[in-house]
């Protein structure tokens, strides 16, 4: 069981991973979970090896507290750890099924330590605008749209860092995804070596705008505009996966995205 095919979709919250989970999901070789119980069906709230992101703040929250992070050097990153999430996630899953998907947005910063229990794992990375995260996070988080979109920029920064431990991964932009759904979810069938699958789902193209205008609304404001500077380092952060706080509604290349294969000795 713990050498079975995983897919793991991670991506902050409100960034699509739900939305692409359950596109994948419908694919006849794969099985994901459905109905049980538990929010947006996520495997961190299915399993209780490791603390999930309510543990550490939550959503906005969680990746700027100590612990949160893991990777293969983590104490948990044990074949032992891994029979216990089996055995857990094991009655969700169609075992007829050649490949099991799981989605959970602190995925995102823990990629190298499920690869770690399961060897034979996929990654499938959703970015979205640092301002669109923060603005659709903030009803959760009750924090500043400053702190969030550090907090959004800080979780990509370790992403790419622990990228190159990764041996399969795949980055996308939720941008890019919702123009072109069909296209997009093409090309991870291509990595995920499936015969793709026509989308049954509902794509919204213009979301993002939503949060464009709450964010011009507070920049008119003189005395936020103070409390809130945009300095350089902001923006080269964002800069670095294809996005820009000053020009939001452009979107720039990134070295990220497309699909990673690399092998670490």
């Amino acid at each position: 069981m713990i050498k079975r095919s995983f897919i793991f979709i991670a991506g902050h919250h409100r960034s699509g991973t739900s939305l692409l989970h359950e596109i994948i999901r419908d694919h006849p070789l794969i099985s994901g979970f459905l109905n049980t119980g538990v929010p947006e069906d996520e495997g961190q709230h299915l399993q209780t090896v490791f603390k999930p992101a309510r543990k550490y703040g939550g959503p906005g929250k969680y990746i700027f507290k100590h612990g949160s992070h893991m990777t293969e050097e983590h104490n948990l990153a044990t074949d032992v750890s891994a029979e216990k999430i089996m055995e857990q996630w094991g009655k969700y899953y169609d075992h007829s099924c050649e490949h099991y998907i799981e989605k959970s947005p602190p995925n995102l910063i823990r990629t190298r330590f499920l690869q770690k229990l399961f060897p034979n794992s996929k990654f499938i990375v959703i970015l979205r605008h640092p301002l669109a995260v923060s603005y659709a996070t903030q009803k959760w988080s009750k924090t500043s749209i400053r702190s969030l979109i550090k907090h959004t920029l800080l979780g990509y920064e370790i992403f790419m860092k622990d990228m190159g431990y990764l041996s399969n991964v795949y980055v996308l932009r939720y941008e890019d995804f919702v123009i072109r759904p069909q296209e997009e979810i093409d090309k991870i069938y291509n990595f995920l070596n499936l015969n793709s699958q026509k989308i049954q789902h509902v794509v919204k193209p213009d979301v993002n705008e939503k949060y464009f205008s709450m964010w011009e609304d507070c920049r008119k404001n003189s005395l936020r505009k103070l409390l809130f500077p945009i300095n350089r380092d902001l923006e080269n952060s964002a800069n670095k996966f294809g996005y820009s706080i000053f020009n939001y509604r452009k979107l720039f290349p990134s070295p990220l995205l497309g699909e990673h294969n690399i092998i670490i000795n």
